[in-house]
């Protein structure tokens, strides 16, 4: 046999042909399934953290409500919030309408508790969309408080 009848080494081989030898797979094909399931999980929560932190920032309305401060409690468990009640009437007499806000500020909450019983003006936003009663039960967040002279 001569020399030119012997297939020289690598010719014809997938090595040879640029091809990648055969052994273990590449990492992201080993690991396809592991980054899917996690893209999976990762994402939706990291677009409800998104859309949490989102409608926390936004502001839909300000204002002053001006009435009794009637109730104020800390509720919640996991992440508890001064919750409270504003009687405001319009004239002696009158059933009064209750206005129901949440607090999110130790401090604005202490202050709110020492003027309860009397009349003040509450400095409130209002968030709209909020996704969860763990940041309060109410969608009017006050941010202040003032005492009002009684009429």
């Amino acid at each position: 046999m001569s020399r030119s009848d012997k297939a020289s080494p690598g010719v014809g081989t997938p090595a040879a042909a640029g091809a990648k030898p055969q052994g273990a797979p590449g990492f992201l094909r080993r690991h396809r399934l592991k980054f899917v399931l996690a893209a999976l999980v990762v994402i939706p929560l990291l677009l409800f953290a998104l859309y949490t932190a989102a409608t926390l920032a936004l502001t839909y309305s300000r204002g002053d409500r001006v009435g009794y401060l009637q109730k104020l409690s800390k509720k919640g468990w996991i992440c508890p919030t001064w919750e409270g009640e504003l009687a405001m009437a319009t004239m002696p007499g009158l059933v009064p309408e209750i206005f129901s806000f949440s607090i999110r500020d130790n401090a604005v909450a202490a202050k709110v508790n020492e003027l309860q019983g009397r009349r003040v003006a509450l400095e409130y936003a209002e968030k709209k969309g909020v996704p969860s009663k763990c940041f309060g039960e109410s969608e009017y967040f006050v941010t202040g408080v003032r005492l009002v002279p009684a009429p």
